[in-house]
């Protein structure tokens, strides 16, 4: 990648993700421009589809005008400057206004990572409109609309993060490790369970503040096996009757997790940047997925996250498991009995 082009998305990178970023400075250089690019460009679909405007129709147009021109299906991006104007975080709105930087870093990668970039941009945007024809914008006081069933859950999962293990996946075979046949479907496996553990830590995390925004991810018809609705959990009190079910998807959460840790576990000892890279992740999920089981994860007041000196702990910790062997895999199970 040209130096002004790469300065100028890492830039943005480091602005935009407070929890991707770490993680990113870790990928071996074959790969890091690639995934930091698919970032950058699913982040632009995520703060077009959660702004916060009265119009639905208004935000799947420019949500579906942006994932064409990506594609190659148009040539005309949409006026950002409104939906720039209406962000409340400074750097979502520097983002809007850099879009044509961001898609231009596109032109600096193979076709083949090309094609690999836009396949997991294309899922992601699909989720991201599904999400505005079900729930609308993300607009304080509305009606509580809530996924149907576990079907639906897991397929949101997989179109906004399971996708991305996938492609997270394609890229270390194609660049940085070899696999027979059939460990490479078990990989891309686990990749995927990767990303759906990252995604369930989201939703189970932020169950307050989704349901300010009138979006319940908690399913409808596992809510009644409990005898509740999704306007219940707007109620701090009812939580000993939702304790049950959320303890049920933080194990599913941590059977995830669990297979992330089988993946980490496949990489070569010989790429220990891509094993860093997942392992950070992995750590603060299983540090959150422990926070989340002690703390009233339905008041809103009290919202439960891996702190930044924890971060630079896990950081530590890291580096220094790398350097022992067998120190990965006894971090990994130690952290995840803390």
């Amino acid at each position: 990648m040209s130096v002004l082009v790469n300065e100028r998305i890492d830039a943005l990178l480091e602005t935009t993700s407070r929890s991707f970023y770490p993680t990113l400075k870790y990928l071996p250089k074959k790969t890091r421009g690639q995934i930091g690019l698919l970032y950058l460009l699913a982040r632009v679909a995520d703060t077009i589809a959660d702004t916060k405007h009265g119009e639905t129709e208004f935000l799947l147009d420019h949500l579906e005008a942006y994932n064409a021109v990506v594609q190659g299906r148009a040539d005309v991006l949409p006026d950002f400057t409104k939906l720039a104007e209406m962000q409340v975080n400074e750097h979502e709105a520097a983002l809007l206004r850099n879009v044509p930087e961001v898609i231009a870093g596109l032109a600096e990668y193979s076709p083949e990572d090309q094609q690999r970039m836009l396949e997991c941009l294309d899922i992601i945007v699909g989720g991201q409109s599904l999400d505005l024809q079900r729930f609308g914008p993300a607009n304080e006081g509305g009606d509580i609309s809530a996924l149907s069933d576990d079907v639906d859950l897991d397929d949101y999962t997989f179109r906004v993060a399971g996708c991305v293990g996938v492609f997270w996946t394609k890229m270390s075979l194609a660049h940085l490790m070899s696999l027979s046949p059939e460990d490479e479907a078990l990989f891309m496996e686990r990749g995927v369970r990767f990303g759906k553990a990252l995604q369930m830590i989201n939703i189970l995390r932020d169950i307050p503040e989704d349901l300010r925004f009138g979006r319940c991810y908690i399913p409808e018809a596992t809510l009644a096996e409990v005898g509740l609705k999704p306007q219940d959990l707007l109620d701090d009190r009812n939580l000993e009757a939702f304790r049950p079910l959320y303890d049920r998807y933080l194990d599913l959460t941590n059977e995830h997790l669990e297979a992330a840790t089988a993946y980490i576990h496949m990489i070569p000892e010989t790429q220990f940047r891509l094993k860093a890279s997942c392992m950070l992740p992995v750590l603060v999920g299983q540090r959150t997925v422990t926070l989340l089981r002690e703390g009233n994860i339905l008041n809103s007041e009290d919202r439960i996250k891996v702190t930044r000196d924890e971060m630079k702990t896990y950081a530590r910790k890291l580096l220094r498991a790398l350097l022992i062997p067998g120190g990965v895999k006894r971090l990994l199970e130690k952290n995840k009995d803390c």
